[in-house]
């Protein structure tokens, strides 16, 4: 594990393999950890620099302050490429990840070579979907549930509340010992992200991304991810999009090989 420090924060990333470098970010209850998947495939052609922003995994965050928001952590994306030794950079993300980079590629395009975006975390305003209802976002009250149980100390309980708000119920009972602790390390991220104050995206932010971008989903994802996915791709120009069967949202756990070929074709061509 090395660091890099970016905005009054030590930023803690991995450096694997060699080549064009290839920025992964992960997204909500993560860390540098979720891309172990796919770590072998995309290394054998790329130097893979996955990070771990401000507050996860291996810091111990216990949820107060003022700090953890899209904005920060976009801000702490830019400033790590900036100070990066090689740059433009290939810029990865998953689900608020996603989001993450999609801003990132939105204010400084001229630091990347291209943009992955494995279903960004998000909701579309009404200029980009003309079926948007204004109010709070459906997922708002279950994702405050899960806060308020981990806040008290229910950790696994708050956990099973946005595991099965994401993929159904059950679902934090299907979910591997080892992922299930994945997740417990960045249980407290949870109650920063009732403050998030995600904005969300419009017609203007899809046409101004002018990265060459991929976009990734799970081809049985259910919910508004898919719809935001085709929204987003139907405004930026250029843009392609790759839905892999039989997965859901953690798309590059559930099939690997698939989706390193897919990002691998994609950066080579």
């Amino acid at each position: 594990m090395h660091s890099l420090h970016v905005n009054g924060f030590d930023m803690p990333y991995l450096d694997v393999g060699e080549g064009l470098p290839l920025v992964c970010v992960h997204g909500s209850l993560c860390d540098f950890r979720i891309w172990s998947a796919v770590l072998g495939p995309l290394t054998r052609r790329h130097r893979v620099i996955a990070v771990s922003l401000r507050h996860f995994f291996p810091a111990q965050w216990d949820g107060i302050g003022d700090t953890y928001s899209i904005a920060q952590h976009v801000d702490d994306v830019i400033a790590f490429i900036e100070k990066f030794d090689t740059r433009p950079v290939d810029l990865m993300g998953h689900s608020r990840g996603g989001h993450i980079c999609f801003r990132a590629a939105q204010r400084r395009p001229d630091l990347l070579r291209k943009l992955i975006l494995a279903e960004p975390g998000g909701e579309p305003d009404e200029t980009l979907d003309p079926d948007f209802k204004p109010g709070p976002s459906p997922l708002a009250a279950r994702f405050a549930a899960c806060a308020a149980e981990i806040a008290k100390g229910d950790i696994d309980g708050g956990l099973q509340i946005f595991m099965d708000a994401l993929e159904g119920p059950g679902a934090w009972k299907r979910i591997p010992a080892t992922s299930k602790q994945l997740l417990r390390d960045n249980a407290t991220t949870l109650i920063g992200q009732t403050r998030d104050q995600r904005p969300p995206f419009s017609k203007a932010d899809a046409e101004a991304i002018k990265t060459p971008t991929l976009f990734i989903g799970g081809a049985n994802t259910k919910g508004a991810l898919p719809k935001v996915l085709h929204a987003l791709a139907a405004n930026v120009k250029g843009s392609r999009i790759e839905m892999i069967p039989g997965t859901t949202h953690p798309m590059f756990e559930q099939a690997p090989q698939r989706y390193c070929e897919i990002v691998l074709e994609f950066l080579s061509a």
